[in-house]
């Protein structure tokens, strides 16, 4: 949910009171990181960005030819996909992102093959991969326990790791948790209406994310409220507009 906060006021409990009417609810920001699990969750960019460079170091790209991939079911879990990619001695395990990649590259719907027993679903990938043109794709590959196919590309992808994006945006808001003015948000008490922009942050509250395919960071400057219609020293803005 993203909140518009329109009419902020000190409060004498700390904080600032919020008229939530006067705001909007944006319910699609909010689903793309409410079902985040914990460990794709961060208190700070420091964290974050330590995370997700040491993925990237654990990391390998190639390209290989699509006709020379094998796909079966996992001799381990007879519910997942392993595939075997040239000149390698283990297995890897498409992530979901990957196995979409995978399947459109051949045609396939990946949303029913996802519904199918994975011994099917591999004979019905295999297929594909078998009689569709064989062309040359980028693998990004990625030891976290096991190997993982995190992403299949066209050879000429040019990809810019997650810790690089975290990295240019610490140079803005340093930690992310009140070095600078920009910080994840505060949090907002509903049956008072108070925001308390300095709220310790939780699992539950971050909005820093990083999940197998991307990064997700919702900053804000909100130890320094401000009226609509004002400005920042409280005296009115004559150039704003109500609509």
């Amino acid at each position: 949910m993203s909140l518009q906060v329109l009419d902020a006021r000190s409060h004498v409990a700390g904080g600032y009171k919020v008229d939530v009417s006067r705001g909007s609810r944006v319910g699609r920001v909010s689903s793309e990181w409410f079902s985040r699990p914990d460990d794709e969750r961060f208190l700070s960019l420091t964290d974050l960005h330590a995370s997700v460079k040491g993925r990237a170091a654990r990391s390998r790209t190639r390209t290989v030819e699509s006709a020379a991939i094998r796909v079966e079911a996992s001799r381990d879990d007879s519910e997942r996909l392993e595939l075997l990619l040239p000149e390698s001695d283990a297995p890897v395990a498409p992530t979901h992102w990957s196995f979409g990649q995978l399947s459109s590259l051949v045609g396939a719907p990946a949303s029913y093959l996802r519904q199918l027993p994975a011994p099917l679903a591999a004979i019905n990938l295999q297929y594909g991969l078998t009689i569709h043109r064989a062309e040359q794709v980028k693998t990004l590959e990625t030891e976290d326990g096991r190997m993982e196919l995190r992403a299949v590309t066209g050879p000429d992808y040019g990809r810019i790791h997650d810790h690089e994006l975290v990295s240019a945006v610490m140079k803005i808001a340093g930690n992310g948790v009140g070095d600078t003015r920009w910080k994840i948000p505060g949090v907002l008490d509903w049956s008072t209406g108070v925001y308390n922009p300095k709220a310790e942050v939780s699992r539950e509250s971050t909005t820093l994310y990083a999940s197998d395919r991307d990064v997700f960071l919702f900053l804000v400057d909100d130890l320094n409220p401000i009226e609509a219609g004002r400005l920042p020293d409280g005296s009115p803005d004559l150039f704003f507009r109500g609509f």
